[in-house]
C-alpha cells in the first residue's frame, strides 16, 4: 500500500487507514476485530484512528494490537464524551458524581463539560490504558467549537500531554470555521476533516492553507458512508444530509459498478490528503477498499468533472459535516 509523508512529522502513513468508530458503535466481537486487523495489516495499513467517544473501540483496538503495536501508528481523540449508562455500583456512581462536580466548577463558559481541562487530562490517561500503550502517535481534539479553541485551555492540555511524552503529535478533528481556526492558530500538527464526493467544502476552505502550513491531513468519511445506496432516507444526521445532497448531485458514476472505488479514489486524489480513514466491521469490505486505493488517483479529467458537478449544484449551506 502506498505510503505518504504525513506533513512535517516523522511519520509515513498508509493512504488507507482503519477507522475505529464502527467496531465500537456496532459492538464488533473480538474475533471480528482480529480478522479485520489481520486483513488490514496484511494489506499494508499502518494507521489506526479511533476516539474515546466510540463506545469500546479503544479497548477492542488495544486487545487486537497486543504484540503488534509496533506495526502501526495509533491516532485517537479526546474531549467529546458519550453519556454513560447508570451503574448499580455505588463506587462508580460516586466517581461519576465527582466528575460532574469538577465540571461544574468551570470558570469559563465551556459549551459542554466534555471540554473541562481536568477531565480531558484524565481522558488522555484513560486512552493510554485502553489502547495498552505508553504513547499515542497523534492525539486530536474531537470536534470542539471555535469558541472553545480560542479560549486556549484545551490546546494546552494536548501540549502538556506532548511535553509529558504521552503523545507524539497533536491535531484537530472537525470542519468549517473551527477547522480553519485550528490551522490558522499554528498549534496543531494535523487536521482530520470530512472530505468526499458529497462534502467538498474543505477543498477550498481548509486544504490549501493546511498544505501551505505543512500539516498532516486525514480525510474522514471518505466514501460518504456509501449512503447513495440507500433507497430510503437514513436516520443518522450525517447520513441524511449526504443522502439529500446525492439526490441533487445525481452523479452518473454512482450508477456504475465502480462507484465505491471512484468515490474513494476521489478523496485520495484531493490535494493535500495523506490518508483516508475507513471504518467497517467486515474484513471483505476492508479488502475491497484496499483494492480501490491501490488503483491510485483518479484521472485528472474525472476528478475535475466531479468537482465541477459539485460547484454547479452545491448550496451555500452545504458545509462540512462535523
Amino acid at each position: 500500500m502506498e505510503l505518504r509523508q504525513f506533513g512535517k512529522t516523522d511519520m509515513q502513513v498508509s493512504v488507507l487507514g482503519f477507522g475505529g468508530a464502527e467496531i465500537g458503535f456496532a459492538d464488533a466481537s473480538a474475533q471480528q476485530v482480529d480478522e479485520l486487523f489481520g486483513a488490514a495489516l496484511d494489506a499494508g495499513m499502518n494507521v489506526v484512528d479511533t476516539s474515546a467517544y466510540y463506545l469500546g473501540s479503544e479497548e477492542k483496538i488495544g486487545q487486537a494490537l497486543r504484540g503488534k503495536r509496533d506495526r502501526c501508528l495509533l491516532f485517537t481523540k479526546c474531549g467529546l464524551r458519550n453519556p454513560e449508562p447508570a451503574s448499580p455500583n455505588p463506587l462508580i456512581r460516586a466517581a461519576r458524581g465527582v466528575s460532574r462536580r469538577i465540571a461544574g466548577l468551570q470558570k469559563r463558559p465551556y459549551t459542554r463539560p466534555d471540554w473541562h481541562p481536568r477531565l480531558m487530562g484524565w481522558q488522555i490517561d484513560r486512552s493510554l490504558r485502553r489502547l495498552e500503550t505508553d504513547r499515542i502517535d497523534l492525539m486530536q481534539l474531537h470536534s470542539c467549537s471555535e469558541e472553545v479553541l480560542r479560549q486556549g485551555e484545551v490546546i494546552q492540555v494536548l501540549q502538556s500531554a506532548r511535553q509529558a511524552g504521552k503523545v507524539r503529535y497533536i491535531g484537530y478533528s472537525g470542519d468549517g470555521a473551527a477547522a480553519l481556526y485550528a490551522i490558522q492558530c499554528g498549534h496543531f500538527d494535523a487536521l482530520q476533516t470530512s472530505i468526499n464526493i458529497a462534502d467538498q467544502e474543505p477543498l477550498e476552505l481548509t486544504l490549501p492553507l493546511a498544505r501551505e502550513r505543512g500539516m498532516g491531513l486525514i480525510a474522514k468519511r471518505p466514501i460518504a458512508n456509501g449512503v447513495w445506496m440507500s433507497k430510503e432516507a437514513p436516520e443518522s444526521i450525517h447520513n441524511i444530509t449526504y443522502w439529500k445532497r446525492f439526490k441533487q448531485l445525481d452523479y452518473d458514476f454512482l450508477k456504475a459498478g465502480a462507484a465505491f472505488e471512484t468515490a474513494l479514489r476521489f478523496t485520495l486524489s484531493a490535494p493535500g490528503v495523506h490518508t483516508a480513514i475507513v471504518g467497517t466491521t467486515s474484513s471483505s469490505h476492508w479488502k475491497r477498499n484496499a483494492e480501490s486505493a491501490a488503483a491510485g488517483p483518479l484521472e485528472p479529467l474525472q476528478f475535475s468533472a466531479i468537482r465541477e458537478r459539485w460547484k454547479a449544484v452545491a448550496k451555500t449551506d452545504w458545509v462540512g459535516q462535523m
